[in-house]
């Protein structure tokens, strides 16, 4: 069932290395794609699913509450190792992201492959609690850290209320805990251009696949490589077993913990103070090790969350 569901998700993604590798359509094309599928497609897809998600079933407030756990804890953590983790504050910026983020497309297609629509709804609510919490941690440790390391309250907040897959999860939220839901043709069109995102954030993941580009940097790969695949995904599972997280819920935060970090986190690194060459290397070679990664965890929640 997961080589079946996880099949196509990184089909997409070689398609798009090979793709990128035959320059087709165009390296100018591929930037364009981008933003439309992060600005449109994407929270077109957030809002359609949280407006119209059925909140009424217990298991939301164990859901965030895992997710702060699980977040803040891997935080303490990278704080506690920096020394060993990273050389200088802007490299830790980068084993930091390489630790926490996640690549949202991957996660969604593949929690709609493996968990159906009801797996989807509860990535969709997962990832609305996730994304601010994992923005204002990497903003604060830029704060810190980073080569930039001037931030403001204000710049942190502007960086924060303008991010569109925050604004998405907070829209599609307030339309369903109003009521107001998604009425007319909004619902059908909002359908059709999310159903774009996934695909095309596939592929462009793909086609930013830089594989001959990894070399130095290969400790601190290691390291954060560590953190997202193994401290993440181990502190999901003890925090969700520990608050009694109903096991559809855990088995999707378990797929989200499990992902290679998200293509994001590089233009973070060039805003904000970072060292964008290893971000580039961690990003290119978590999404590699996530081949192997992501069906293990999976293969080991079935077995072990799924009995519970």
């Amino acid at each position: 069932m997961i080589a079946d569901a996880l099949g196509p998700v990184f089909l997409l993604i070689l398609i798009g290395a090979l793709l990128g590798r035959l320059n087709f359509p165009g390296a100018d094309v591929w930037p364009g794609i981008e933003r439309l599928t992060y600005y449109l497609a994407f929270p077109a897809l957030l809002v359609n699913r949280l407006a119209l998600a059925d909140f009424s079933a217990a298991g939301l407030g164990q859901l965030a509450l895992v997710i702060a756990a699980a977040l803040l804890s891997l935080s303490a953590l990278i704080a506690l190792l920096h020394r060993w983790l990273a050389s200088n504050g802007p490299a830790l910026t980068s084993v930091f992201q390489g630790g926490i983020r996640f690549n949202t497309y991957i996660g969604l297609a593949a929690a709609s492959a493996l968990y159906g629509d009801s797996g989807l709804v509860w990535a969709a609510m997962a990832v609305g609690i996730m994304i601010p919490l994992i923005n204002v941690l990497c903003i604060l440790a830029f704060a810190l850290a980073g080569s930039n390391a001037s931030l403001s309250a204000r710049h942190v907040g502007r960086q924060l209320a303008t991010n569109p897959l925050i604004l998405a999860c907070l829209l599609g939220l307030a339309l369903n805990a109003t009521g107001l839901g998604l009425p007319g043709w909004s619902a059908p069109t909002l359908a059709l251009i999310g159903a774009t995102a996934l695909p095309l954030g596939l592929l462009a993941v793909g086609v930013a696949l830089t594989p001959h580009s990894l070399s130095g940097d290969v400790g601190a790969i290691v390291k954060a490589s560590l953190l997202k695949f193994v401290a993440l995904p181990l502190l999901m599972l003890g925090f969700g077993a520990l608050f009694a997280l109903p096991t559809p819920a855990l088995q999707v935060l378990l797929l989200l913990a499990a992902l290679p970090t998200a293509s994001s986190a590089f233009i973070l690194a060039r805003q904000l103070g970072g060292d964008t060459r290893l971000m580039a290397n961690i990003i290119t070679a978590q999404s590699l090790f996530g081949f192997v990664a992501l069906p293990f965890w999976l293969w080991l929640g079935s077995v072990w969350i799924a009995p519970l």
